[in-house]
């Protein structure tokens, strides 16, 4: 049985959770609530505390499946590209604010369930079906053979040329960055010091902005500080941790946000620019450093293979939790096929109606 509670609801009581753990921007809140009634792939990123909450009702058998530490929040747009200590372009998964341990279904679930509207939304031009096999195929063969970072450099040249198809124009980013509003009134001292530390001169001057991103965060304070560097611009972001929303939908005992945690466990190339400081993300931003959005790629893309990358990329964060990796690959064995596609389905189906009366409450405001 799927919660009772409604969205606009449960909505009011997430916020008032999240509130009392990071300060909120009512203006940004108030973005988040335009930007989820606009369509069903927006909603879906922007209310994963939502997701929590029905998980159990809608997958009920997918519940009893190994537990990792994963990323909770995962879809389709959450992959991205940084550069590793020698200036290599990496690509895999973008964003880890709501790290948490989970059943390893729920991330691939969430995953595909995001193909899907993608889909549904001519965002993506594979079937439902075909992508859910590509996500799943790409899942199992990166278990079994222990992961491996996604490095664009010798390898993955058809995955580089997508990525760094939309690095053309690197002019309209950083104009866009620019015209960002510079930060008013009084501003942590220990936050302007932990983006100073992170730029790379000592006393370089620089502007401190507010940047309106993402969705599922999108309501928390961003700092950003923009500075001109020997003959460029350069950014540099803070924005503060807390919990999963996992926590709030299922009701369970809090734990420090894991995300420093994940990091260092998952097959990965670091990105020497992403700290995690007293509750704080820091991490430069750059055209080359920041997640892809699918309408950022060129036409004639290969989908089914870049679904296969990110099943391959949500195994290599699973392999973190290197312990159940058999136990992972003995639970796929046991499973029918299809059940990630119905799981998708099933999963799509709630955020549908979530999306519809969200829409409605909107309008009567």
């Amino acid at each position: 049985m799927v919660a009772v509670v409604g969205i606009a609801e449960a909505t009011r009581n997430y916020e008032g959770w999240l509130a009392q753990r990071v300060p909120l921007l009512r203006s940004d809140i108030e973005l988040k609530h335009r930007r989820m009634a606009d369509d069903l792939f927006s909603f879906l990123r922007a209310t994963f505390y939502r997701w929590a909450q029905v998980w159990p009702d809608v997958c009920s058998d997918l519940c009893a499946a190994p537990r990792v530490l994963g990323v909770g929040d995962l879809h389709v747009e959450n992959f991205g590209t940084w550069r590793d200590a020698e200036g290599r372009l990496i690509w895999g998964v973008n964003d880890f604010d709501e790290t948490v341990s989970l059943e390893y279904t729920n991330d691939l679930v969430r995953l595909c369930t995001s193909a899907q509207i993608a889909i549904d939304e001519s965002r993506l031009a594979v079937s439902g079906r075909g992508a859910c096999e590509a996500v799943l195929e790409g899942y199992r063969e990166s278990l079994r053979a222990h992961g491996g970072a996604v490095v664009l450099a010798e390898r993955h040249r058809w995955l580089r040329d997508l990525a760094v198809a939309r690095l053309k124009d690197q002019r309209i980013y950083w104009d866009r960055m620019r015209s960002l509003r510079t930060v008013s009134g009084r501003v942590n001292t220990g936050v302007r010091r932990l983006l100073e530390n992170a730029l790379p001169e000592r006393r370089l001057d620089f502007r401190l902005v507010h940047r309106q991103a993402g969705l599922g965060s999108l309501g928390r304070q961003r700092l950003m500080a923009l500075a001109q560097w020997r003959g460029g611009t350069i950014a540099r972001e803070a924005k503060p941790l807390t919990v999963s929303a996992w926590l709030w939908g299922r009701n369970a005992r809090e734990v420090a946000p894991r995300y420093a945690e994940l990091l260092a466990r998952a097959v990965r190339v670091p990105d020497p620019f992403l700290q995690v400081h007293a509750g704080w993300l820091v991490r430069r931003l750059a055209p080359d450093c920041s997640r892809i959005e699918l309408s950022s790629l060129p036409q004639g893309r290969d989908e089914r293979k870049l679904l296969w990358m990110m099943g391959w990329e949500t195994a290599n964060i699973h392999l973190g939790s290197g312990a159940q990796r058999q136990a992972i690959l003995r639970d796929l064995g046991r499973r029918k096929g299809g059940w990630l596609t119905r799981a998708a389905e099933r999963m799509c189906e709630v955020a549908a109606l979530d999306w519809r009366k969200w829409k409605r409450s909107t309008r009567l405001r």
